[in-house]
């Protein structure tokens, strides 16, 4: 076996023993919905599936209003990753396209925010909040987290990149305006980047717990992972109906990031040929 041989076997691998120690969580938590709670605590463990998923879902189904709060938690993600999309790809357009007083000096401000733990925010967020009578509703979750910094900050470094101001140029001899040449110039180029940032803020918006917790005093508006953490129980959890809702509450992020991987592939590849 010549060297370079060895070298890609060596590097093929170390790349699946790495794939398989990141799904053995996953593949873990699918065993103990499956089984028992004493099924989970035995020694050795047991790694086979089980026969009790469904008795565990129906108990899942029958401590939480699943339904409800998965519901509350779509409309808030899917809504929430629209606007960052737009407002985000919107502001980021503007920053590496166009020149205005203070750009830089705004530019700055905006990356100070990284170094803000977001959990600083909590409290005088929760202020504004309950000054405007938000407390309780799901805008208090949407409005909150319509735009980001880190979204403008990836697509304007991908903008300055994929976007050319021949392109610019160009469509503005053909008389669009603003916002013509963001529709019809920027965004059909932005598609790999925006599938990115969408899979990201869904996955982020999705997995939200302190902020809910905080601000959804109504039991009735609560979100998928605040009602989760009501399957605790105060002195004994039955682990495997927690892990039977957890695994429920996954199977929409998994189909999010199969959509949006196979978009950002398939554009990425689509750019690769065109180069």
């Amino acid at each position: 076996m010549t060297q370079a041989r060895f070298a890609r076997v060596l590097a093929h691998l170390v790349l699946i023993i790495g794939a398989l120690i990141s799904l053995f969580p996953f593949y873990w938590m699918i065993v103990m919905a499956t089984n028992t709670t004493g099924d989970i605590f035995q020694f050795p463990p047991k790694l086979t599936f089980g026969s009790h998923l469904l008795g565990n879902i129906r108990n899942v189904l029958h401590n939480i209003d699943f339904f409800g709060s998965f519901l509350n938690t779509l409309l808030v993600a899917v809504v929430t990753t629209a606007l960052v999309l737009f407002f985000d790809s919107l502001a980021a357009f503007t920053f590496a396209k166009y020149d205005f007083p203070g750009k830089r000096v705004l530019f700055i401000i905006l990356l100070a925010t990284f170094m803000v733990p977001s959990q600083l925010s909590t409290v005088p967020l929760f202020v504004l909040m309950a000054h405007i009578g938000w407390v309780g509703s799901l805008p208090a979750l949407i409005v909150p987290g319509a735009v980001n910094a880190f979204g403008i900050f990836w697509m304007r470094q991908y903008i300055q990149g994929a976007v050319h101001d021949d392109l610019l140029d160009a469509g503005r001899l053909d008389g669009c305006n603003f916002f013509r040449l963001y529709r019809q110039v920027a965004i059909p180029v932005l598609r790999p980047a925006l599938a990115f940032l969408g899979i990201f803020t869904f996955v982020t918006v999705w997995n939200d717990y302190l902020w809910p917790l905080v601000v959804l005093v109504n039991p009735h508006r609560l979100t998928l992972q605040v009602a989760l953490s009501q399957l605790n129980g105060l002195y004994n959890t039955d682990y495997s109906m927690v892990m039977a809702g957890t695994l429920m509450a996954t199977v929409p992020l998994i189909l999010v990031f199969l959509l949006g991987a196979r978009q950002f592939i398939a554009n990425l590849a689509a750019g690769a040929i065109k180069a």
